[in-house]
């Protein structure tokens, strides 16, 4: 038996492998606005509750990069064209996305009329950081689903 591989088969994959790292580069980047988006809007410093421990910074945190990463591998699958324009819409599909999702949040979090300042300050449980994590993971799926 035989096996040849095709011609440009060492080709198609450094490529594929140059594109993975660039899609990559492109997801990270894009959960860096989100984590920063979330950070920047959200009362207090996040980043600065979070080492400090306070476990209600730590669900509302986690579950807002969960959100975004939701945003991102949507925004991410849904881009079409070459590798150029798959970028390119990935990086603004993905941008649009946080954006609504942090206004989204706030605009939820209003209505729910949480105090979400005192809630992630809170060196105790508080059920209501519960429910703002909630407001993140499922306003991040139905974005990421608007983006399909």
């Amino acid at each position: 038996m035989n096996v040849a591989l095709s011609e440009g088969f060492f080709g198609n994959i450094a490529w594929g492998i140059g594109a993975i790292a660039l899609y990559a580069i492109v997801g990270l980047l894009l959960m860096f606005i989100g984590f920063y988006a979330i950070d920047f809007t959200t009362p207090g410093k996040l980043s600065e509750l979070v080492r400090r421990g306070l476990p209600n910074a730590v669900i509302v945190t986690s579950s807002g990069l969960l959100s975004m990463a939701f945003i991102v591998v949507v925004a991410i699958w849904a881009s079409t064209g070459d590798l150029a324009e798959g970028l390119i819409m990935s990086l603004v599909f993905g941008f649009v996305g946080i954006v609504v999702q942090v206004a989204a949040v706030r605009v939820l979090e209003f209505a729910t009329r949480i105090d979400v300042r005192s809630t992630i300050e809170s060196d105790r449980f508080a059920p209501a950081s519960l429910v703002v994590a909630a407001a993140h993971l499922a306003l991040g799926l139905v974005v990421a689903v608007a983006i399909s």
